[in-house]
């Protein structure tokens, strides 16, 4: 019976080590990425920046207003207002923008929203489309170096995405330092490898024809993540670019952290598992190195919930070895865990110092613990479901 129970906890810490392995070359390999340099823009190319809205009128005209400032003559900011109660559009348009407004009640969500803007623009297609949300913001020479990488590679192309932490509170500072890992690290390091990255949902950019053949995603509660994956497969792995970055703040509250945190986890594990093995498979089949890297990020589960299992399986393996046990199950899992912060460590040393002061990183098992009920929330068939948008 020791015996079984030992191989059983053997496997479950060699199945987490996979992506422990995967996380922490992400992490290393992005140390290596040279800085970016400025882009210049190719001159004679149409840009349209689409910005899905829903109840944004608290900051859709400061948005309208930034994106304009780095647009060229003749491009166009087009404001999607979908499903709005309040006065999104009315302020889009005394901003500038180009509005058109959605309304369907049954079908809400940001999926809907950008194909609904994908159908406007067919009537006069940009050459290069870029997807704005309403609460994040561009850097300067952001667009210039969207449209730039895209003309270059005619692929989908994702700008460097940041959270910030919207407040000083431990949750928060932990929450920014991990997305901080999800959203620039892991990619700076698959771009340092050659490899596609995912995208993230803000700040992406597209040629049109590849825009046009985006499949329809309707609800999905992470929308940006399979548009990518179903992109790829079609052909238009996505690509980094690091010369652009969007910004956009932690929502504050506790129970708005919680509504936002778990649209994002349960479709993050929702999706890997639906889609990440047979994407390393099709990458294997097809002979596309690309595919199996998207795979082998994506099968990777966020980063608290990597670090609570590999914490359990040693917590078991380390009673296993006080009953007379063998040693190995706990040999594997510290290698795991020990990979995952080293991985850590160094991202947030080389691109989160300024962001998440040190004293922070201590508090990570608190974070751990926050998310527990996320999880078993989905573990337990209380799944995030469909869209909400989040409380600002």
């Amino acid at each position: 019976m020791m015996t079984l129970l030992a191989i059983l906890v053997a496997v479950a810490a060699a199945f987490l080590a996979v992506p422990a392995v995967i996380f922490f070359v992400e992490c290393f390999a992005s140390l290596f990425l040279p800085a970016g340099k400025q882009l210049a823009r190719p001159q004679r190319t149409s840009v349209a920046v689409m910005i899905p809205a829903h109840d944004e009128k608290a900051g859709i005209g400061p948005s309208v207003a930034a994106i304009q400032s780095q647009l060229a003559p003749g491009d166009r900011v087009l404001v999607v207002a979908d499903n709005c109660t309040d006065d999104t559009a009315a302020l889009a348009r005394a901003a500038g923008a180009e509005v058109i407004e959605r309304s369907d009640p049954e079908r809400r969500g940001k999926g809907y929203a950008l194909a609904f803007g994908i159908d406007h623009l067919a009537s006069n297609p940009p050459d290069v489309v870029i997807v704005v949300d309403a609460d994040c913001r561009l850097t300067l020479g952001s667009i210039d170096a969207l449209v730039r990488r895209v003309v270059e590679t005619q692929r989908p192309v994702q700008a460097d995405y940041v959270f910030l932490p919207a407040e000083r509170s431990a949750i928060s500072m932990i929450s920014a330092l991990a997305t901080l890992v999800r959203n620039r690290v892991r990619p700076r390091g698959l771009r340092r490898l050659d490899q596609p990255c995912h995208l993230t949902g803000t700040g992406m950019a597209f040629p049109w024809k590849v825009m046009r053949a985006a499949p329809a995603l309707g609800a999905n509660i992470v929308e940006d993540l399979v548009m990518g994956i179903e992109l790829a497969l079609l052909g238009h792995e996505p690509i980094l670019c690091i010369e652009a970055g969007t910004r956009s703040e932690l929502p504050t509250g506790r129970r708005a952290a919680i509504q936002q945190r778990r649209r994002w986890e349960h479709g993050h594990i929702g999706t890997l598992l639906k889609h990440g093995p047979p994407l390393i498979y099709e990458g294997l089949r097809r002979g596309r190195p690309g595919l199996i890297a998207l795979g082998a990020d994506l099968i990777v589960p966020p980063l608290a919930l990597l670090v609570g299992l590999l914490v359990l399986v040693l917590a078991i393996s380390v009673l296993l070895i006080l009953l007379g046990g063998p040693a190995f199950p706990a040999w594997i899992a510290t290698v795991a865990l020990t990979l995952v912060s080293l991985g850590v460590g160094l991202g947030w040393a080389r691109y989160g110092r300024e962001a998440v002061p040190f004293r922070y990183l201590l508090l990570v098992p608190l974070y751990v613990v926050w998310k527990v009920p996320l999880y078993a929330s989905f573990l337990f068939g209380r799944r995030e479901r469909h869209w909400r948008r989040t409380e600002r």
